[in-house]
């Protein structure tokens, strides 16, 4: 009796024990199921990309560059003569027209001079055809004559002199355009070669970019340029190239190339906004191109990973420079091709992938 209680213990005892072992080994499916495929080691995990398909677009090799505006003239009204300001007829910002009167001086001295050679004039004219009139008779000497002829050409000329100072008394406008300096206020008392004002003619506003000597000789005149403005967020306006400077510098080897705005693209443009440009070198033409955001490795080795059937390749590729987010690939990519540009920086060759569209993809991106 006693021994049969015994037995009846230790086979309890030992179906516990075998209980509390076998535990662990229920839990082993549900743990591997928490860690989705692969965290149990029982396959590849499954990365989510995103692709795009390689396409060819329409590419032109261009050159970047940077200037300010400026007018395509500027000019400075001199004053020709001396005295006293009566009356200006501009300032600063005032729009001006070929021939508009400037400045007004004071002429009160020279009408006054101008009044008494003509005086002069009148009576050397009056003794001028007397003596003409005598020589014919022979009343007066031949150098008499010349005499004279000579007093009335002298009047003459003093007339003209003094009509011409007159006339600088009223300083006009050389050219049309746009008032950005005033050096006078009525009242002023000018001398000769006295700088009275600075007129830009902003009917067209040139700007100079600097191009390579390796890239110059690809621009002729004339050829249209679409320059970005900053100062009106980015806005292209149309230009043309005006001329290509003859000579390089010496020290950058840089070529200066001369861009002109006109007509209605300038309505809003002021000298001194800063433009940006890209110069075509080469008409446009189609090549295969990607996303840069699918390159990876250094400048010598650049590779990206191609999605085949429900794996990610990896293509080693002979890749051109980025333009606009995307980038030229010359050798290792075919058109059609669907290509990683999301989710790559985790793949290595041959990982398993699920292709994954985002929100507002295109129908460049597909799912599976």
């Amino acid at each position: 009796m006693a021994l049969g209680l015994c037995v009846l213990v230790v086979t309890g005892c030992q179906s516990e024990s075998t209980s509390e072992q076998a535990a662990p080994a229920t839990a082993g499916p549900a743990t591997a199921a928490q860690g989705g495929r692969g965290a149990g080691g029982r396959g590849p995990a499954i990365t989510p990309v995103e692709i795009e398909i390689a396409r060819r677009t329409e590419v032109a090799r261009t050159s970047a560059v940077a200037g300010v505006l400026e007018p395509i003239r500027i000019v400075n009204v001199t004053a020709l003569v001396g005295g006293t300001v009566e009356r200006i007829g501009a300032e600063e910002g005032t729009r001006v027209t070929a021939g508009q009167v400037l400045v007004e001086l004071d002429a009160r001295e020279l009408n006054a001079q101008l009044r008494s050679a003509e005086a002069t004039l009148a009576l050397a004219k009056t003794v001028a055809d007397r003596s003409a009139a005598l020589r014919d008779k022979r009343v007066v000497t031949d150098v008499e004559y010349e005499r004279d002829q000579a007093a009335l050409a002298a009047a003459e000329a003093t007339v003209d002199q003094l009509r011409t100072r007159l006339s600088f008394t009223r300083i006009t406008a050389p050219i049309s355009g746009v008032v950005i300096t005033q050096s006078v206020e009525a009242g002023n008392v000018i001398s000769a070669q006295t700088t009275l004002y600075t007129i830009a003619d902003v009917s067209t506003l040139v700007t100079q970019f600097s191009v390579s000597e390796l890239e110059v000789l690809n621009l002729t005149p004339g050829l249209p340029v679409e320059v970005q403005v900053d100062a009106l967020r980015g806005a292209v306006v149309q230009g043309r190239v005006r001329r290509i400077f003859p000579s390089a510098d010496p020290a950058t080897r840089l070529v200066p190339v001369e861009v002109a705005l006109s007509g209605a693209a300038t309505r809003e443009l002021r000298p001194g906004f800063t433009v940006r440009a890209r110069l075509a070198l080469e008409a446009p033409r189609a090549v295969l191109t990607v996303s840069s955001r699918a390159l990876a490795g250094a400048a010598s080795a650049r590779y990206l990973y191609v999605v085949n059937g429900a794996n990610a390749v990896r293509r080693t590729v002979q890749a051109g420079e980025d333009r606009e987010g995307r980038t030229q690939i010359f050798d290792g990519l075919a058109e059609g091709d669907s290509v990683v540009i999301a989710g790559n920086a985790l793949l290595r060759d041959g990982a398993a992938v699920r292709i994954v569209t985002p929100i507002g993809g295109d129908a460049t991106r597909s799912t599976q």
